[in-house]
């Protein structure tokens, strides 16, 4: 199959290049000293992920501590309410250990710090998913865990806080700036700047410098591996349509891989908040323009003078402002539709779903929800299958304080 004169069954070997580029998204735009760092992260990748040993130990640990495979489960009651001919399906990520997609990856580079001899791993969280992910993931290891977190987020994500922190982790709260993600990827890349030699940065998303989105790319790879398959099994043919949730964009990356060289319409939802006035929202994809920041270039939100812009998202893991670089290819070759969903929607879609199937989801992963139930009334017939990127565990003190009982 081909999209722009992409071949997507060739797909995975060409993308991203050598140096790290899908199209003209990616790269590496680091310090001189920083680089070599990279260089020898990509080249411990590239040995490691080829090699059988580390294969055998990531299966083991996927299927004996992370539970999986997850499964897909049918949204019987939530589809037969929609009065069409559309089946929904949720991949349940949820069930994943720790709650959320993030452990897919956060052991494959705590397991890949482990071969590479280093003592520490650091990470920013926005949810906290990703920090309570990469503790889980030290803990097993026995290694140190830093994790960077801005002081918004700490207060919305107050009970992933404290998993953190029971999990051995330090949480280093962050307050500069408007004090949600950027601004704790930015401590953390600064952190590892002076703690590279025995630490190992575990980027929270497909961002950052090669060869972070080709690593967390393939590390998600599994989402979708599996769901392609147990979608087959379940319904004997190919779902219409893909949905996932587009921050950094980790989740959708993770599904959007099983199913690229397939003839399936492929969604990814992105946070429009409280409206397209910038500052309101965090939709880089359709607001934004090509740039570069925390070393890579791809599409971002820009203010007047071309900096990053502030973002919002009722959801703490969306809300930045820009998305991985294989986002941003696939958005300009049009394989990938990238449309937004704002926080109304997202709420009601976080308790429709939990009214009618009994799956409280994440704020995050509601979006995806809530553009599956549009797309699914749009469809008329056919099938939709939802990435159930997280648990909203993290979410409910907020959500009832925000909104209260629908």
């Amino acid at each position: 199959m081909k999209y722009n004169n992409v071949e997507f069954d060739t797909y995975f070997k060409n993308y991203p290049d050598k140096n790290g580029y899908f199209g003209k998204y990616g790269g590496s735009y680091v310090t001189p000293e920083l680089a070599r760092a990279m260089k020898e992260i990509a080249e411990a990748y590239e040995t490691v992920c080829k090699s059988p040993d580390f294969i055998a130990e990531l299966r083991r640990i996927r299927k004996e501590f992370q539970g999986r495979p997850t499964p897909v489960s049918y949204l019987k009651r939530l589809s037969a309410s929609l009065g069409t001919g559309v089946h929904l399906y949720a991949k349940r990520e949820d069930l994943n250990h720790t709650g959320a997609h993030k452990l897919n990856h956060c052991m494959g580079e705590a397991l890949l710090a482990k071969y590479m001899g280093k003592k520490k791993v650091i990470a920013e969280t926005g949810a906290g998913q990703h920090g309570v992910a990469l503790a889980t993931a030290a803990a097993y290891f026995g290694l140190e865990c830093d994790i960077y977190m801005g002081s918004v987020d700490i207060k919305k994500q107050a009970p992933n806080v404290a998993r953190m922190k029971v999990l051995g982790a330090r949480v280093v709260e962050v307050t500069e700036g408007l004090a949600t993600l950027k601004e704790a990827v930015d401590a953390a890349f600064a952190a590892y700047c002076r703690e590279y030699k025995d630490a190992i940065y575990c980027i929270g998303s497909v961002v950052g410098p090669h060869p972070f989105p080709m690593m967390v790319r393939d590390f998600q790879s599994i989402v979708g591996i599996e769901a392609r398959e147990q979608f087959i099994e379940m319904t004997g043919a190919l779902p219409d349509a893909v949905v996932a949730c587009v921050g950094g964009g980790s989740n959708s990356m993770g599904i959007f891989a099983g199913f690229l060289n397939d003839p399936v319409e492929i969604y990814g939802v992105e946070p429009l908040g409280r409206g397209e006035k910038m500052g309101d929202h965090a939709a880089s994809l359709k607001y934004g323009e090509e740039g570069i920041m925390h070393g890579f270039n791809s599409i971002m939100l820009k203010d007047e003078n071309g900096e990053p812009s502030p973002v919002y998202s009722v959801a703490s893991g969306l809300d930045y402002p820009s998305s991985g670089p294989e986002h941003a290819f696939l958005h300009d070759i049009g394989r990938v539709k990238y449309d937004v969903v704002g926080d109304e929607e997202t709420i009601d879609a976080f308790y429709t779903l939990s009214r009618m199937e009994g799956i409280i989801p994440a704020i995050e992963s509601s979006h995806a929800v809530a553009y599956g139930i549009k797309l699914a009334k749009a469809m008329g017939k056919g099938s939709v299958l939802i990435n159930l990127s997280g648990r909203g565990d993290k979410d409910m003190d907020y959500i009832i304080e925000k909104y209260g009982i629908r």
